[in-house]
């Protein structure tokens, strides 16, 4: 009996310790340090790019170094390469100019561009990066997919069939402001305009722009001498079917020896791509298959005089070293500004598809790729391929495959393509004059597979429906209409699902889970509890802002009119608002709080906040919000909420 007053006084201790403690980390949550400026906020990745001048411990070499290494990373791991890895990167470069030079001739045609630009691309470009970028098995040069930019784009200024010269002029015009603009991004952290063109967005474009290129080969293919502009579907095909049927009604002959020597040298080419990826001991075959078509098809066309019997060919390709292109750049004039235009576009798509390209090649051997380094290399290595007749060039998917499949360690194999590609400008090209188009047409058509990636859209569908609603998106864009417009219905869509999931926040009831201090969603977890009395809510967004307060707001009050209408759980008491996923809140937030507490207050309903964030918290306490709903209903915890509310006696209405 004596026992009993000495438990009752240590309960007290107890209760009174608990009670001094909960005191303390609701203060804990009252009173954490200011946050940072806004200032801070905007110019911060500023101050990151050149935050090697702040340090004091290194000395002025220090610096030197440090910047010198971070501007070009082969200056970090150059000391430590090795003769066998030489070996490797000058095997994996011989395979990869074997690709690179018929492509890169293929890919400036289609980009309406002289043969030689193609592989001038394939030299500046390549070099350049090899001693600014981060990735080691990335490829550089001329790519399909912004060829066919360039040829959508570009001939709206200027008609290349009309002024070939003013359209080159342009063409490089363009690449050196893709170029401006990626080193833009890179110096000032701009990195996230690129992910506006999401991964599902990316999918469908690419195969988009892969049938439109394949049937802008049937120029090539088919032999047709007129053909239009235009890059959509319809007039693609109407074109075709016009100049074929003109051919037949007119009695002009029609030659059909391009048609059989490219579609020969497809079924070549795509057999032997398909002979690679079946046997990983034959993976060079796919990377010389086109070297061998078109040394083989020009070969045929020579000895056997098929030019004089309608065969298309190549004819003059210009040898010799990249020329200045410096004074062929135009920054005067009524085109600059849609030549800006063009290059923003282009910068986007062009480091888009190198970053998710070298991602992917990173993430297999197991180290980090710099998103901000790459853009950095990506867009000095295309502002001086401007200055020498290179035009916008960026990893390329097949390339980096074949040169990590044979065995790539560094860079240095876009040195070594580099160099076999200055050799055969200095030496080869007068054996390409005969080089028939179908060949090129062909070695660009057994190219496309690689973009269209069905099973990756089958998934897209599979797990988000607004994702997959983006990538059919640009998907039709680009084949109905063009290739602007697809990208802009695949940017339109993913602005559309942001701003969907801002005005439309999740706002969850919470439920406290059997034999833990978990409150989780009483719709994920059916057998989680509910306190009678006590309504506990969680904001889902990142915001709490003018465009969602009003929603948060009505979906409150809606539930507390639903649960006091159920009468087994009697009248709500409290609402507590778990507040943990909310990082910031603005004066409309502010003001609908205020509104809330006013209407629950006259229905004799206590508000109490949950775990308000850093910046969140702060605001609320400028605001006065705070002190209107009484320091003592600010909690740390859920559980420490619910309890504070179960033994509080609330004054009825």
């Amino acid at each position: 009996m004596s026992s009993s007053p000495s438990m009752n006084m240590s309960q007290q201790e107890l209760f009174h310790v608990e009670e001094t403690s909960q005191v303390e980390r609701s203060l804990w949550v009252l009173n954490p340090p200011n946050p940072p400026p806004l200032w801070n906020k905007l110019f911060g990745p500023l101050k990151k790019t050149v935050s090697f001048f702040s340090s004091k411990k290194k000395t002025c070499v220090g610096h030197s170094v440090s910047f010198l290494e971070s501007l070009f990373p082969i200056l970090s791991w150059f000391k430590n390469y090795k003769a066998s890895k030489f070996k490797d990167d000058l095997l994996a470069g011989l395979t990869l100019a074997s690709l690179s030079i018929p492509q890169s001739i293929g890919y400036a045609n289609l980009a309406r561009l002289d043969p030689q630009y193609g592989l001038y691309t394939s030299v500046v470009p390549p070099l350049i990066y090899a001693l600014m970028g981060s990735s080691r098995e990335i490829a550089i040069g001329p790519v399909a997919v912004v060829s066919l930019l360039l040829s959508s784009l570009v001939p709206k200024v200027v008609d290349p069939a009309v002024d070939p010269d003013a359209y080159r002029n342009v063409v490089f015009t363009v690449t050196l402001f893709a170029g401006i603009f990626q080193t833009a991004f890179s110096v000032f952290r701009l990195g996230f305009l690129v992910d506006f063109l999401s991964h599902a967005a990316l999918v469908g474009f690419m195969a988009g722009a892969a049938i439109i290129i394949g049937l802008q080969q049937l120029k090539g293919l088919l032999g047709i001498s007129h053909f239009t502009n235009k890059t959509d579907v319809i007039s693609v095909l109407e074109s075709v079917y016009k100049s074929l049927h003109q051919q037949i009604t007119s009695g002009e002959k029609w030659y059909p020896l391009n048609f059989v020597i490219g579609c020969s040298f497809l079924i070549f080419l795509l057999t032997s791509r398909f002979v690679g990826r079946r046997n990983k001991k034959f993976f060079w075959l796919p990377a010389i298959a086109p070297l061998l078509s078109v040394m083989l098809s020009t070969l045929i066309v020579y000895l056997s005089k098929a030019d004089k019997n309608g065969v298309n060919i190549i004819k003059h390709v210009k040898g010799g070293l990249n020329p200045s292109s410096v004074h062929q750049l135009q920054f005067h004039g009524q085109h600059v500004g849609q030549a800006a235009k063009i290059g923003l576009i282009s910068a986007v798509i062009a480091l888009t598809e190198a970053i998710a390209v070298g991602r992917s090649f990173a993430s297999i051997k197991g180290y980090h790729l710099d998103g901000n380094k790459e853009m950095l290399a990506m867009g000095c290595m295309n502002i001086a391929g401007s200055l020498s007749s290179c035009y916008v060039a960026t990893g390329s998917f097949s390339r980096t495959a074949v040169n990590f499949t044979a065995g790539c360690q560094t860079s240095v194999s876009n040195i070594v393509m580099a160099v076999t590609v200055i050799l055969c400008l200095e030496l080869f090209t007068r054996l390409l004059y005969y080089t028939p188009m179908a060949i090129l047409a062909s070695i660009i058509l057994s190219a496309l597979p690689g973009l269209i990636d069905i099973s990756e859209a089958c998934y897209i569908w599979k797990v988000d429906k607004l994702d997959f609603l983006a990538c059919i998106g640009a998907f039709f864009g680009v084949l109905f209409v063009s290739v602007e417009i697809g990208l802009l219905v695949a940017v339109s869509i993913s602005f559309a699902k942001i701003l969907i999931q801002s005005i439309r926040p999740g706002i969850e009831i919470l439920g406290r889970v059997p034999r833990t201090e978990a409150f989780c969603d009483v719709s994920q977890y059916p057998m989680a509890l509910s306190t009678p009395g006590i309504l506990v809510i969680r904001i889902s967004s990142g915001s709490l802002c003018f465009a969602n307060a009003n929603f948060v707001r009505e979906k409150i009050l809606k539930w507390v009119t639903e649960e006091e209408n159920e009468r087994a759980k009697g009248r709500v008491r409290a609402v507590i608002i778990d507040m943990s996923n909310l990082m910031n809140v603005d004066t409309s937030g502010i003001l609908v709080l205020e509104e809330l507490h006013k209407r629950l207050l006259s229905r004799g309903v206590q508000l109490a906040m949950v775990n308000p964030r850093w910046l969140v918290i702060q605001k609320l306490k400028v605001a006065h919000f705070v002190d209107k709903i009484g320091k003592e209903w600010v909690f740390l915890t859920v559980a420490e909420a619910v309890d504070a509310c179960l033994s509080s006696k609330f004054p009825d209405p």
